[in-house]
């Protein structure tokens, strides 16, 4: 259910699909979720249509950014169906706008552009020119990142028409980003620069983060065209404010934009440094997201709990009113007969009442046991899910911060085996010690005890399965077993164990020789095989 916006390899940059954001504190989603479960339940209990949409819709949107894309569109759904009836337009058209980014990111793009859409016409029919540009920046970003870079410039040209009537810079500098950014993926650096530098000019100055995030672009494009010192300055401009303004996200992206330029300029050690501030920040965002959304799974969960159980109390209300009801016409029916009944027959009708109610009973407690299973059931389900989602997530960290760390030593590597080719005796000795500390550090680093332990817990019979069929297989050959397990590329398994793509041939041709495989039988195929 959690999928973390860093975790997942996406980080919400100014220029991207936006949605009118209502103001809400996502630093504490949890309890801004409680607040408006509260401001929502008063809303219905006054019977305001209108504020139930809007906080209807701020639920969504909170949820949407925390990554719980589906519990999102079902609270924007229900805004929606409410904006239909009280037939309000623009708050319609703003609300499929806010719709068709969350389908996008859920990666149901027909069904946003459905909903990009139907805005499009009441923008239309409203003449709303301010949603209609918005609208159409929304539909060009849909094109761009499914690849269609004409249309996307055609679309945001649109929104640009519209925006120059408008007298909104803020607005007019969200289409000046998205223009730049489609130049620079078609590599009209130019263009891209004039763009991103027109949109840092018109963007309010209050909007410091949209503000570092156009420097770093600028960096990005200086970077791509080969001109390196101006690209650090913008990148350095960036880490200031991002520091001033306590941004780790920013921040984040600018180190791994110094950590690129410096690789390219062949300093290493600098490159390497940068990219190791990146790794640790990624790891700090990490866990700062993982919190919240915990907080805010938790939240969830125990205000379902309390709606269920006020659900039950209604229920027993009810269940306890017809059992009064039924018994107080069983006891005047019971009197009326009393004056024509015999005595016998009286108390043969109390018996059988008195069974009926303890049946009755018998029957609510086991209903409500069966409930509080099924609720307890469920509940271990979805936290066996959330745990394995999140041991995948960290192994997939680990990896990635092998294989970045590898490619840098391999890179060292061979920079100081071209030095050793020198004729200076003294200098390619003290080399040569070097070269031989980075070969071993690929084989000792202690960060293939962490991949080992994640790896494990994702797959845990894995290990247990392989050697129990193949015991002689020795600590190198299971390491290689795992990443083809992992379905790693040979590039990857070849950088995260060290060797060139010769010895890991000769390596994969030792462990199929191990495992007994005949020709044409596929190595990873029988690998995956183990810890199913």
């Amino acid at each position: 259910m959690i999928c973390l916006l860093l975790s997942c390899g996406y980080i919400e940059t100014y220029g991207q699909i936006r949605e009118n954001v209502y103001p809400l504190d996502r630093s504490s989603p949890d309890s801004v979720y409680v607040r408006l479960n509260r401001q929502l339940a008063q809303a219905t209990q006054r019977g305001d249509l209108s504020g139930q949409a809007d906080k209807q819709q701020q639920l969504g949107l909170l949820l949407y950014h925390q990554g719980n894309y589906a519990s999102g569109i079902r609270h924007l759904l229900q805004a929606q169906n409410i904006l239909r009836r009280t037939d309000q337009a623009d708050r319609l058209a703003e609300n499929l706008n806010q719709l068709g980014t969350v389908y996008y990111y859920n990666r149901q793009p027909r069904l946003a552009r459905r909903q990009f859409d139907e805005a499009e016409d009441i923008y239309q029919r409203t003449q709303n020119w301010l949603g209609l540009a918005q609208t159409y920046g929304n539909i060009g970003h849909l094109y761009e990142k499914e690849g269609d870079l004409p249309t996307a410039l055609h679309y945001q040209h649109r929104a640009l028409a519209q925006h120059r009537g408008t007298r909104q810079p803020a607005s007019l500098a969200v289409i000046y980003e998205n223009l730049g950014s489609i130049y620079e993926d078609q590599a009209r650096y130019d263009s891209a620069r004039f763009y991103y530098q027109s949109a840092l000019r018109l963007l309010p100055s209050a909007d410091r983060s949209g503000q570092i995030g156009l420097i770093n672009n600028l960096g990005d494009i200086y970077r791509k065209t080969g001109q390196y010192t101006p690209a650090l300055q913008q990148y350095r401009q960036s880490v200031r404010q991002a520091r001033q303004l306590n941004d780790k996200y920013q921040l984040n992206g600018a180190y791994r934009d110094m950590g690129k330029t410096f690789q390219l300029l062949a300093q290493h050690d600098s490159a390497y440094h940068y990219f190791e501030a990146s790794h640790d920040l990624t790891d700090t965002l990490y866990a700062i997201e993982t919190n919240r959304q915990i907080a805010l799974m938790q939240t969830l969960h125990d205000v379902e709990r309390k709606d269920n159980q006020i659900a039950q109390l209604h229920d027993r209300e009810r269940l306890n009113v017809l059992i009064t009801g039924g018994t107080i016409a069983g006891l005047l029916l019971t009197g009326g007969l009393a004056l024509v009944i015999i005595s016998r027959q009286r108390l043969k009708i109390r018996t059988e009442a008195a069974r009926s109610q303890q049946a009755t009973q018998i029957y609510q407690t086991q209903r409500d046991l069966m409930e509080a299973e099924l609720t307890n059931k469920q509940l271990s389900e979805e936290n066996l899910r959330y745990q394995l989602q999140l041991k995948g997530q960290q192994l997939t960290s680990h990896t990635l911060h092998l294989i970045q760390k590898n490619q840098v030593l391999d890179d060292l590597r061979a920079d100081l085996n071209t030095l050793l080719s020198d004729d200076k005796r003294d200098q390619r000795r003290q080399l040569k010690q070097v070269v031989q500390k980075i070969g071993q550090s690929f084989s000792h680093d202690k960060n293939w005890d962490d991949f080992r332990a994640t790896f494990d817990q994702v797959h845990p019979r894995f290990m247990a399965d392989l050697l129990r069929q193949h015991p002689d297989l020795t600590s190198a050959e299971l390491r290689l077993a795992a990443l083809l397990r992992m379905n790693m590329t040979s590039a990857d398994t070849a950088t995260l164990l060290g060797i060139s793509a010769d010895s890991l041939r000769v390596s994969r041709y030792r462990l199929r020789k191990k495992l007994e495989l005949g020709e044409g039988e596929s190595l990873s195929a029988f690998v995956q095989r183990f810890g199913s």
